[in-house]
């Protein structure tokens, strides 16, 4: 009775605590919308209220995109899309010039001023070489330039300068303005394509990320507000009216609490450190034996492993968290050496170890540019973390997926054929490369990461499963991955073994989705006949009609977007034998496209409601001999 009532009585002053902090919260939103963006935050600012935030939003109700300042004095961009550290940016006279092919977009060199309280790195920006062309230049300044921008190419459409710039972004490298003939300057512009003519390569949009100093960090968690001084120089602006007060009942309360917890975990000492200790050698032991035995097997070449006093240096106390899933949360890291790392924090209460061991012991058998690379792990008890190469533009998930009204899409046919073919050679490295065949079993566009370049890498093995090469059919317990991807013979055997075709489907019903910006099923449509996605494209292949897909510029981009529907409606074949292997789907994607074959129609497909009966529908003969 006596610890009920103690009980009652410290919840009762954790109640008034809270109320008294409530009371003394400010008064700027938690969260608010501007225009096509929703659930904003600090570091963002309303426009009645710009002292809540860094970044201020203004004209929310302005067509086609509300505008944004990253800091105060600074220029005005449109806001067109905000993820979770970054956000695309409109330049309006930017996107002017370039639709005109004035060369006054070459008289602009981006950069964003620093504060303080923020940085900025804009991901999209790519070097270019701006030389005076006056007949004057001496003779070994003009030897100079031709010496230095060998293998360049050189745009010479503007009256008084060129433009020097590579063709490839493959050896890029940043070159300091001492290294440049004197009539020669370094800018930098955004690009949308790496294709076409120079004024096809720039594009009006930017992609910012951005990154709190840690003062302001702790200056807006503890309820402060981040400012500059006009020497710019950081300060804290924090409420004074009762804050003393405030502070004193929380420390006192925080002290009760304490006490009220030690005096009930020592009335339950003996069945708690029982619990513990039986649930803690139960549930960890055999992992801790398939850790050891992993590493003794590895020997120098299993991956750095950490404790979790590492993990928690690393990333700052998990500060910035990328993203989170049913797996748990991924943080933005820093190493010692300055790398930049994404640490993966399993949840504590999920389940054996298994899941985290068959990742770490898959992804370290690989090495390839197309496959996310594992710096190191975490097994430290109950706490299990994986630390990966930090990959700057997230996830493909977050960029395919487009608003039914956006008339233009984040990533460009050039960039989407890249994507698409990458992933295509990392899934052929995995099922041939290695000298362990490894199935993915989860291939979706929520694990594929990109870097800096929208270099395309696989990522997340939990559900992987590796084999010997020789073996075409792999035994599973029961079904594995992720409703919408997963290949029908996963879960009705009876159509065929499960193989490295699986990985295949997935692969398939993936790109669709980056063809068509769209989930490959989605309700939502007007017609019924565009509700399984892949039905519908089916249908125009078949009477050779256009595709009718967003943002196609050219008969270049044309065929790009043909040849990747084309492979990957032969990709999501319902027999596996009829599927082609990933060395295959390569050489198509590289190939021509008038050699392409049309694909027969996959028979388990979701029909519409206008449709009759489609399992009448027959399979050809496999056209694609296993490999």
């Amino acid at each position: 009775m006596a610890i009920t009532s103690f009980v009652s009585f410290l919840l009762s002053l954790l109640l008034i605590l809270v109320q008294a902090k409530g009371n003394n919260d400010s008064t700027c939103p938690k969260s608010f919308a501007c225009g096509n963006l929703t659930d904003l935050s600090f570091p963002f600012s309303p426009s009645t209220q710009p002292d809540c935030g860094i970044i201020s939003m203004s004209s929310c109700d302005a067509k086609p995109f509300p505008k944004i300042r990253l800091l105060p004095e600074g220029d005005w961009y449109y806001a067109l899309l905000k993820r979770v550290s970054s956000i695309w940016l409109g330049d309006p006279k930017l996107e002017t010039t370039l639709r005109q092919h004035k060369c006054q977009a070459f008289n602009k060199n981006f950069s964003l001023p620093n504060s303080p309280s923020i940085s900025f790195h804009m991901l999209n920006l790519y070097n270019f070489f701006k030389c005076n062309t006056t007949s004057n230049n001496p003779l070994n300044v003009t030897q100079k330039k031709n010496d230095r921008f060998a293998g360049y190419n050189m745009y010479n459409g503007c009256e008084g300068f060129s433009i020097y710039y590579k063709l490839s972004q493959d050896g890029h490298e940043d070159i300091g303005a001492d290294n440049l003939p004197t009539n020669c300057t370094l800018i930098r512009l955004p690009i949308q394509s790496i294709h076409g003519d120079l004024f096809n390569w720039l594009g009006p949009k930017i992609l910012i990320e951005w990154k709190l100093s840690d003062d302001c960090y702790q200056c807006h968690n503890e309820g402060g507000q981040c400012h500059t001084h006009k020497i710019n120089k950081f300060y804290c602006q924090k409420e004074t009216t009762g804050s003393n007060m405030v502070e004193w009942i929380l420390g006192t309360g925080a002290v009760l609490f304490t006490v009220g917890l030690l005096v009930l975990l020592f009335y339950f000492r003996e069945k708690i450190l029982c619990y513990k200790y039986l649930r803690f050698w139960e549930s960890n032991a055999e992992d801790h034996k398939k850790v050891e035995a992993f590493l003794e097997n590895y020997g120098s070449y299993a991956p750095k492993r950490y404790n979790y006093t590492d993990i928690k240096r690393i990333t700052g106390h998990f500060r910035s968290k990328l993203g989170q899933g049913g797996f748990g949360n991924v943080y933005r890291g820093n190493l010692r050496n300055g790398s930049h790392v994404a640490v993966k924090v399993l949840n504590e209460l999920k389940g054996t170890g298994e899941d985290f061991i068959n990742e770490v012991a898959s992804i370290s058998r690989t090495s390839h540019v197309n496959v996310v690379s594992l710096v190191g792990f975490c097994f430290e008890g109950r706490k299990r973390a994986l630390v990966y190469e930090f990959m700057p533009n997230g996830s493909l998930e977050k960029f395919i997926y487009e608003e039914r009204s956006d008339k233009f899409r984040q990533l460009g046919w050039p960039i989407l054929y890249k994507i698409a073919l990458g992933i295509a050679r990392g899934l052929e490295y995995l099922h041939r490369g290695c000298t362990t065949r490894i199935l993915h079993f989860d291939i979706k566009p929520h694990n594929i990461l990109l870097d800096e370049d929208f270099c395309p890498k696989i990522s997340d093995f939990g559900l992987a499963k590796m084999c010997m090469k020789k073996e075409s059919i792999v035994s599973m317990l029961g079904p594995r991955g992720t409703i919408g991807y997963i290949a029908p013979e996963i879960v009705c055997r009876n159509l065929g073994g499960v193989s490295h075709k699986s990985d295949v489907y997935s692969y398939g019903m993936m790109v669709l989705e980056m063809v068509g910006g769209r989930k490959n099923v989605d309700v939502g449509v007007d017609r019924t006949s565009e509700i399984y996605f892949p039905h519908w494209l089916y249908q125009r292949i078949e009477l050779d009609e256009e595709l009718q897909l967003i943002g196609i510029m050219n008969e270049e981009e044309k065929e790009w977007a043909r040849k990747m529907v084309m492979v990957s409606l032969w990709c999501i074949q319902t027999d596996p034998s009829n599927r082609p292997s990933m060395s295959k789907v390569v050489e198509m994607l590289e190939g021509n496209l008038v050699s392409l074959p049309i694909p027969p129609k996959p028979y388990l497909y979701s029909p519409s409601r206008t449709e009759g009966d489609s399992s009448a529908v027959e399979l050809t003969g496999s056209l694609f001999v296993d490999m």
